[in-house]
């Protein structure tokens, strides 16, 4: 609760840093900047939401500060600027707005939508140019002081090496909200989710890092709530520094670090998505909440005509990370959740906007720069999406040396290949062996790559082998897209069914795909739920579907023990062969030192695969040897791991592959197999001929790893 001290003390000048609110043990510094402020109100807030105002009395380097005695942690407070109301010129100060410490670490209460939130007059003939007297205060959650101290028990990161890295990408409601073994209680929160058997069933599948969707503060769209919906995804950031309380069994920030280091004690490394790219406010139509009315002309990219944003986000506007303030907040933030709460990493969502400057995409963009050089964020994991709304904005294979990115072109290819789409064979290629179309420059490695099938945004893998994609049925404004973009394939029936070829057919479709993700060189991402066959009723879009649709059903069965049994086999293979997991990439080239080539591909009659073959659009089949004698690393010697052969047959017939011959042993032996009716174990001479199953990927050896 918020509690104004009993006796308040002059206010001080204080220090211009650090931002944000800083207690001392005996009072609290404030810290905000505005380089086109005019004057700045702290407000402070008591327990019934009486306010009292206080000038900050200082003005350094474009940062309004003071310091007040006796102001503790648990006191409210929030921002009032004052400055131009000058849309055309960019500026939009209205000090009837109640503001939100961009830096505040925790916020209380939840924003209720209504037409006092907007800087201008809803409704009025001059929409933004218009200017609202009305007091947003009640209507705004407030900013929390807090208190630094947390006993982190000797918590150390995991620090995994990116090869040896699994991930997982779930939610803390969607994993939580159903589980068995989660209680009431704690359903839908960071606690849930830090449950001992909750996490010894993430670490059991052989997870090592786990991906949660956006945990910054966020808003419910306006739109959502009218609909009885709400923001399940949480692409809406208020506050970069702030947790969203729906995750918080307590309230308190700390229940997020009681999860950090459950999850390091269970070995896992915590990722966050995170958001930089826009905020909440929407375009110059949304409400007055925080970084708008705190200094607009800074924190946004403005259009030519400054009265409107660039879009480059598709969101309505366009954090300006050009700004040195802004490209500071943002590193701030980054070193928070690293230094202050321990994670391990981060997913950036849109992150091709931290490359932007007014020309364009640039791989020595502020941000992009400010990462480079930072010796905290140097050791942690950093993965981009590599694309935006704006010009030229899919940069897929074009970040910086030391990030990972995610690879939809993976995720693409792979899916047209197992459904039958013809001239895949040679993209597929590409992505089992890394993407070095892609990836190979500058020094990356395959690692670089992170490969997936299935993300929250689109099908899960079930739906994905059990809807087309083209059909277009209500469900809201979440529904299927009404194209072939997903590449999806029903494989005989749209939806549920109880025939059961077509259910075999599917759950054989959905072990191809995830011995693909795990096979290839790269770092395999998983959507939480594949492993158990969710379904989400062929629903591609639940952004606004805080519901039973989107959270994991615990019970579905039969095909979920089955599924998560061939995960963890898939796990165990990478790991029992290091070559799966080498920082090189594989290209087939004779290496004079050792007189080895580290790949070969094979056409099914045994013969190295021809031009011909891989252009032939019809071409379905492929097999591949990975030498596990080649050099596997910069030093030129030979290795000594055991090789490995795939058979790769997307046909619906079985194929006859001519297994190829070599010195180290004198037969292949299965290792996995996608077909269920193969078992392991299974021998078969070199030289000799070997059915490959239906639309299976089969996985040999000829000598123990």
């Amino acid at each position: 609760m918020s509690t104004l001290p009993t006796q308040t003390a002059p206010i001080t000048e204080g220090r211009p840093f650090p931002r944000g609110a800083c207690f001392d043990g005996e009072g609290t510094n404030f810290a905000l900047f505005s380089a086109h402020a005019t004057r700045v109100e702290l407000c402070l807030f008591d327990d019934d939401g009486k306010e009292t105002r206080i000038e900050l009395p200082e003005y350094t380097d474009e940062i309004w500060h003071g310091y007040l005695p006796g102001v503790r942690p648990g006191q409210w407070y929030g921002y009032r600027v004052h400055g131009p109301y000058e849309p055309e010129q960019g500026h939009r100060f209205n000090p009837n707005k109640l503001l939100i410490d961009p830096y505040a670490r925790e916020l209380a209460g939840e924003l209720t939508w209504c037409d006092e939130l907007y800087g201008y007059t809803v409704g009025h003939p001059d929409k933004d140019l218009s200017f609202d007297e009305r007091d947003s205060a009640p209507f705004v959650p407030k900013a929390v002081v807090v208190d630094e101290a947390y006993d982190w028990e000797g918590d150390e990161r995991p620090m995994l090496p990116w090869d040896e890295t699994i991930i997982m990408e779930t939610h803390v409601r969607g994993y939580t909200m159903k589980h068995p073994d989660v209680s009431d209680a704690l359903r839908g929160t960071c606690a849930g989710l830090a449950s001992p058997a909750v996490l010894e069933q993430i670490r059991g599948l052989g997870i090592t890092a786990v991906e949660l969707l956006p945990m910054h503060a966020y808003l419910d769209d306006r739109h959502l709530l009218e609909a009885d919906r709400r923001n399940y995804w949480g692409y809406n950031t208020l506050g970069f520094f702030a947790i969203k309380r729906r995750y918080l069994s307590n309230g308190h920030r700390d229940e997020f670090r009681d999860l950090v280091k459950a999850m390091h004690k269970s070995g896992l490394e915590v990722l966050l998505d995170v958001v930089y790219n826009h905020t909440a406010e929407g375009s110059e139509l949304g409400p007055t909440l925080s970084f708008r009315g705190i200094d607009n002309l800074s924190y946004y990219r403005l259009a030519e005509d400054p009265r409107f944003y660039i879009n480059d986000t598709g969101t309505g506007n366009t954090l300006n990370v050009s700004h040195p303030r802004v490209i500071q907040m943002v590193m701030d933030s980054l070193r928070y959740w690293v230094s202050d709460m321990h994670v391990d990493g981060f997913r950036f969502d849109l992150a091709t906007i931290l490359g932007r400057e007014p020309t364009g995409f640039d791989q020595r963009g502020g941000i992009l720069d400010a990462v480079a050089q930072d010796p905290l964020l140097a050791s942690v994991k950093m993965i981009a999406e590599p694309w935006d709304c704006g010009p030229g904005g899919y940069q897929v294979g074009h970040f910086p040396p030391g990030w990972a990115e995610w690879n939809d072109r993976f995720r693409d290819d792979v899916r047209a290949f197992w459904k039958g789409d013809e001239g895949k064979l040679p993209d597929v290629g590409k992505r089992l062996t890394g993407s070095a179309d892609f990836f190979d420059k500058r020094g990356r490695r395959p690692w670089a790559s992170v490969n997936f099938i299935t993300a929250h945004d689109g099908f899960t893998l079930h739906d994905l082998v059990s809807y087309d994609g083209k059909h277009n049925e209500a469900n809201g404004e979440d529904n299927r897209d009404g194209s072939d973009n997903n590449h999806s394939w029903n494989c005989g029936v749209e939806g549920d069914t109880d025939d059961a070829g077509i259910l075999a057919l599917r759950e054989r479709q959905m072990r191809n795909l995830l011995a693909t993700l795990f096979l290839s060189k790269g770092t395999p991402m998983l959507l939480a739920g594949d492993e158990r066959a969710q379904t989400q009723g062929g629903n591609n879009n639940t952004y606004g579907q805080d519901s039973d649709i989107a959270w994991i059903d615990w019970q579905r069965d039969p095909t979920a023990g089955r599924l998560s049994e061939f995960v963890r086999e898939l796990v165990a293979l990478r790991k029992a062969f290091p070559l799966l997991r080498r920082g090189r990439f594989l290209d087939g080239r004779y290496e004079q030192e050792t007189g080895i080539r580290d790949l070969v591909w094979l056409a099914p009659d045994g013969q190295e695969a021809t031009e011909a073959h891989w252009t032939d659009p019809g071409a379905r089949s492929i097999a591949v040897i990975m030498e596990g004698r080649a050099q596997q690393s910069g030093v030129r010697r030979q290795g000594s791991d055991a090789s490995l052969l795939l058979l790769v047959n997307a046909w619906s017939e079985g194929v006859a592959f001519r297994l190829p011959e070599g010195d180290s042993a004198a037969s292949w032996s299965v290792v996995l197999s996608s077909a269920p009716e193969l078992e392991k174990g299974v021998t078969a001479e070199k030289g000799g001929e070997f059915i490959c199953p239906p639309r299976s990927i089969v996985v040999m050896t000829n000598g123990l790893p």
